[in-house]
């Protein structure tokens, strides 16, 4: 019944930490159409600290393959990238809420394909949150072992 039980703990803990583990992960990539004379944007959702990469290219027509770029702040601060056909662009969050990416194509009379992928990274007490929920695991691990090799010794 005890080995049952030990058994059971274990792949109770696995499946914990794999749960965990998965959310960390936030990257994205996608395309979005912005039609011509139009706007498209996307709303990012953040907390402070977290590190965020931003990087996109503009497939165009004719007319060329850029777009007016700019995003808006939770605190109402809008950065204006200008008209750019590709962007790279990484920063850390000091207000938490939606960071608003805006694409413009009001110059244009042709639809433009944007691909965009962004990578966000949370972190935790000043650390990368991969890193603090590795040590997490590595602190519970250890404690697993002596707990079991306390155990074990009563025998």
């Amino acid at each position: 019944m005890v080995r049952f039980m030990r058994k059971r703990v274990t792949c109770l803990f696995a499946v914990a930490m794999f749960t965990i583990l998965v959310q960390v992960a936030n990257a994205t990539a996608m395309s979005i159409t912005v039609a011509a004379r139009q706007e498209a944007t996307r709303t990012l959702n953040l907390v402070i600290e977290d590190r965020v990469l931003i990087e996109f290219t503009v497939v165009g027509g004719q007319s060329g393959n850029t777009l007016e770029f700019q995003m808006a702040c939770p605190n109402g601060t809008v950065i204006n990238f200008g008209t750019v056909g590709y962007k790279n662009y990484r920063f850390a969050c000091s207000d938490e809420g939606a960071y608003v990416l805006r694409f413009s194509n009001a110059g244009s009379s042709e639809d433009k394909l944007v691909s965009l992928n962004y990578e966000v990274q949370h972190y935790v007490f000043g650390m990368p949150q991969m890193l603090f929920m590795t040590l997490v695991i590595m602190v519970v691990c250890v404690a697993g072992v002596a707990v079991f090799v306390l155990m074990s010794k009563r025998r």
